[in-house]
Order: structure tokens, then C-alpha cells, then sequence
């Protein structure tokens, strides 16, 4: 079986012999009384390859924009969302919204929206909180963050952003023999940005392949998140092992990360390139996430299924805004040439047959 579906976009596993040994999965402390050894130095070192002044790690990032929506709801805020924001993000604006805080909802990338909605809301002299993904699968573009936070400066605004896709495989300085560009710290890196104004929340669980999750922006930030926090004190840290998997994971970013996305870059460019021979298209520029457009010869379900049972596995999924349902092909950097080109073989036969 051939699968793609798999979001381990540098194909890091973690086996346990390549991690510094733990001897226990958790210390039963919650992390408000005292970090799980080695939290701390892998949040600040994550802090720093997003080019932030301070992180904090969480078991996830539903835990980590639940605490931030909480402690954001007891302030005066506007928040705006983007209206393709990925559910977990959606789900923290959600309890700041039970809270009586106003939500209005921005058109997908689009900064002029942004800016009218901005001029709109400014005699309510709520602080304006942009939530928005740095980079969207779906569509296969970056969210034009530069833009967003010249229009929320203007108001005193703030930026908070989940970077959970671009994380370890985005980065700064693209080029053609660094086509992701360098170094893997994100939508921040690419872009330049940084600043009191803007916090970003990530999963470590996808290029990185750990099971947690990393809070960064500016010191004075994160302190209070730390202290307001409601899941440090309530639930439990990060366990050991995904402290130890995330410590690897920085460990290989840091001697191999480079090498393998340019191999990654390789590889995801050869889909489309073999696809287009065969008149069909996809989403998602050099992104691991590469998604056929919608075509006469491409129903989707039933050619997901045809390819199930032709051995390949690949994620049905509903397009934005409710435009029917896409297939998508998850490619990683342990995938070989052969391999893709049987997918590109089985595609194309599949909608030759439909």
C-alpha cells in the first residue's frame, strides 16, 4: 500500500534509540508549578528559529489557543478570523466568543477586507486581534501576513497565527537550491517578521514529527500566558517522550534539515510536473500538500476509492467553502521518484477511465 496521507512532511519518526533516554513519561507536577525537564530549552529554541524572544511548549495547539482565547477574552477585543481558519484555532475563537467577545470574519487572504473591517470597528475602541493560518494547504498560498500587520498596526492591533504547516519546512531566503527556503522557522522567518504585537502557535506534530505543541512571541507575552494560563494548571504538561522527540527533531533541523527539504522539494515537484503530461492539475505549489483541481474526469470519491483499491491511499477531503470534495496527495520526504510515479501512473489511469 502505497500512502499518502501522512502530514510527516521531513519523514522524521523518532525512533527510540536516536532519543536522549527518559525514565518516566510525566512527573505528575503541572507545568504551572514546574516544567518537565527539558521543556523550557526546546521552547526557547523553537522561539528562536521562528526568530521570537520567548516560547513555551503545551501538549497541543487545542490546548494552547484555548489558554490564549481565554486569557485574551478578559480584554476588549475585536477578533478578526479568517473564514478558512483551521478548526483548532476556530475552536479557541469560539470560547472567546461565549464570552461576549465580538467576531467578525475576514475573506480568505484577502488585506483590503481586513483594512475596511478594521476602519469599520475603530470607533469601538476594541483592540483588534487578527487569527489566521501563516500558510493554507487548501488553497496553497501564504497568508500575506506583511500586509495584515501594516493594517493592524494602524489600530494597535495584534497578530496571532497558527504556523503549525510551515513550521520546519518554510523558511527564510528562498532560492533555487534552497526552494523552501533556509532553516524551517516558519511564515515569521519568511516573511521578516516579528514584534510585541504578534504570537504564532504551532504543532511540532507534522514536519517535526513530535506530539506537541510551541507558543512563541515576546518575552513579556509569554510570561503572561504562562502565568494566565488555565491547562498548565490543569491538565498535563507534555510527556517526556514528545519533549525528547521534539528535542531530536531540532537536532536534525539543525544538521540535515536543509538537505532534505531541498530532497522533499524534489520529490513533490516531480507530482505535478508527471500529472500535467496526463492534462491534469493540481493545488499547492512546492507545499508537501498537493491537491487535484476539480475536472470533468475527476469525481472525487470514486476515484479515491479506485485508488484504494488499486493500493494507494490518499485523504478525501471537502474544499473551501464547501466546494464539493478534493482529493489530496501527502507527500513526504521518504517518498522515492518510483513511488510518485506510480501514483502519477494510477492517477492518470483512473481518469482515463472515468
Amino acid at each position: 500500500m502505497l500512502d499518502f496521507t501522512s502530514a510527516l512532511y521531513l519523514g522524521l519518526h523518532h525512533p527510540n534509540r536516536c532519543l536522549k533516554p527518559y525514565t518516566q513519561f510525566t512527573t505528575g507536577v503541572p507545568a504551572t508549578l514546574k516544567e518537565p525537564p527539558g521543556a523550557e530549552q526546546v521552547a526557547d529554541e523553537l522561539a528562536r528559529l521562528q526568530g521570537c524572544e520567548h516560547g513555551v511548549l503545551g501538549p497541543s495547539t487545542f490546548h494552547l489557543f484555548w489558554d490564549l482565547f481565554g486569557m485574551l477574552a478578559r480584554r476588549p477585543i475585536v477578533i478578526y478570523m479568517d473564514d478558512s481558519l483551521y478548526p483548532i484555532a476556530r475552536w479557541g475563537v469560539e470560547r472567546a466568543a461565549a464570552r461576549g467577545i465580538p467576531v467578525r470574519v475576514v475573506a480568505h487572504h484577502d488585506a483590503n477586507a481586513l483594512r475596511r473591517l478594521l476602519k469599520q470597528g475603530a470607533r469601538s475602541r476594541r483592540e483588534p486581534v487578527l487569527v489566521t493560518d501563516g500558510f493554507c494547504p487548501a488553497c496553497g498560498k501564504a497568508a500575506p501576513l506583511p500586509a495584515y500587520l501594516d493594517a493592524l498596526r494602524v489600530y494597535g492591533g495584534r497578530l496571532v497565527l497558527d504556523d503549525t504547516q510551515a513550521l520546519g519546512i518554510l523558511g527564510s531566503s528562498p532560492s533555487p537550491d534552497a526552494p523552501y527556503g533556509r532553516g524551517g522557522g516558519g511564515m515569521l522567518r519568511r516573511f521578516q517578521i516579528s514584534g510585541q504585537d504578534v504570537l504564532a502557535i504551532s504543532s511540532l506534530a507534522k514536519a517535526f514529527g513530535a506530539p506537541t505543541a510551541v507558543l512563541c512571541g515576546s518575552r513579556a507575552a509569554v510570561e503572561e500566558f504562562k502565568k494566565k494560563s488555565e491547562t498548565r494548571v490543569h491538565c498535563s504538561p507534555p510527556c517526556l517522550p514528545a519533549i525528547r522527540a521534539a528535542e531530536h527533531a531540532l537536532f536534525f533541523n539543525r544538521r540535515r534539515g536543509n538537505r532534505v527539504r531541498l530532497r522533499l522539494a524534489a520529490v513533490v515537484s516531480r507530482f505535478p510536473r508527471g500529472l500535467a503530461k496526463h492534462g491534469l492539475r493540481t493545488v499547492g505549489g512546492l507545499f508537501p500538500v498537493q491537491t487535484l483541481q476539480p475536472s470533468s474526469s475527476i469525481r472525487a470519491r470514486r476515484v479515491h476509492e479506485q485508488l484504494l483499491n488499486n493500493g494507494i491511499r490518499t485523504v478525501l477531503r471537502r474544499a473551501l467553502h464547501g466546494e464539493g470534495e478534493r482529493i489530496s496527495l501527502v507527500i513526504t520526504a521518504r517518498h522515492t521518484p518510483v513511488e510518485i510515479d506510480a501514483a502519477i501512473a494510477a492517477l492518470a489511469e483512473v481518469a482515463k477511465q472515468s
